[in-house]
């Protein structure tokens, strides 16, 4: 398997060291940390694919820490491990895009599997300046086990999209300048990782033809027009997926809309 980077919190030493080191033997690459602001300088500091959170930590809980941690880097999945997998805490955190909650102790032969396919779950770039909709996006996309990053510019989406991890790009046609910058954006998607299948949102279904057969001819797959329909754009999304051989969301068992 290739190295996925996973991060395991808990202010219990020796629950720390037995994950890691059983990870470690799996293959992964793993860090600890035993409070949250020690866990968000190494998320400042590193990109995980997946944090094993405690809910219960002196400081800073758990769903406090995710909540940090996914305005950092919004594409990490994550696990919550708590004593109370139905109490409010549990809920606070499916609420804040937690995709699972297990309970205290912790079942290897549930945790390991869940590690391994929210590792291998497809990351969705999405590129758009309304923050509001990227918001409604990312929890919408989380409960169906991607990982999602976010981006609100066409400065900030190019940067991101030279990481040639992504399998699916959504991107907004006009972005903050109300010109046709999300081509950019798409071009450089395209250039770096042409397997990537790339989705363009536009309200001007007439007036941007002549945009989006540019586009199609530098790698465009799919376009959703505004008003849009989440459900539509959910599926073209969801080819994506189909593209890329991910693990079916109904695994995760979570609701879809959040």
């Amino acid at each position: 398997m290739s190295s996925k980077r996973v991060l395991i919190v808990d202010d219990d030493e020796d629950i720390c060291s037995n994950i890691k080191d059983i990870l470690d033997d799996l293959g992964y690459q793993t860090d600890i940390a035993h409070d949250g602001p020690s866990a968000l300088n190494l998320v400042d500091a590193n990109c995980y694919d997946v944090a094993l959170l405690d809910y219960s930590m002196p400081g800073m809980d758990g769903a406090k820490l995710h909540q940090q941690m996914v305005q950092r880097r919004p594409e990490i999945a994550a696990i919550m491990v708590t004593a109370y997998a139905q109490g409010d805490g549990a809920q606070r955190a499916r609420d804040g895009g937690i995709q699972q909650v297990l309970r205290k102790p912790v079942d290897l032969g549930e945790l390991l599997p869940l590690v391994e396919q929210l590792s291998n779950s497809p990351i969705v770039l999405v590129v758009d300046d309304d923050a509001e909709f990227c918001k409604t996006l990312w929890h919408i996309l989380r409960a169906r086990s991607y990982r999602v990053c976010l981006a609100h510019d066409k400065e900030d989406g190019v940067r991101k999209a030279m990481d040639a991890n992504y399998q699916i790009a959504v991107v907004d046609l006009s972005l903050s300048t109300g010109q046709t910058d999300g081509c950019d954006v798409l071009h450089r998607v395209s250039e770096v990782n042409p397997a990537i299948r790339t989705i363009l949102i536009t309200g001007h279904r007439e007036e941007a033809n002549e945009v989006i057969d540019r586009c199609k001819a530098s790698g465009l797959d799919d376009v959703c027009f505004k008003p849009l329909d989440i459900e539509t754009l959910i599926s073209k999304i969801e080819l994506g997926r189909m593209n890329f051989g991910s693990t079916s969301p109904e695994l995760f068992n979570r609701p879809n809309d959040l």
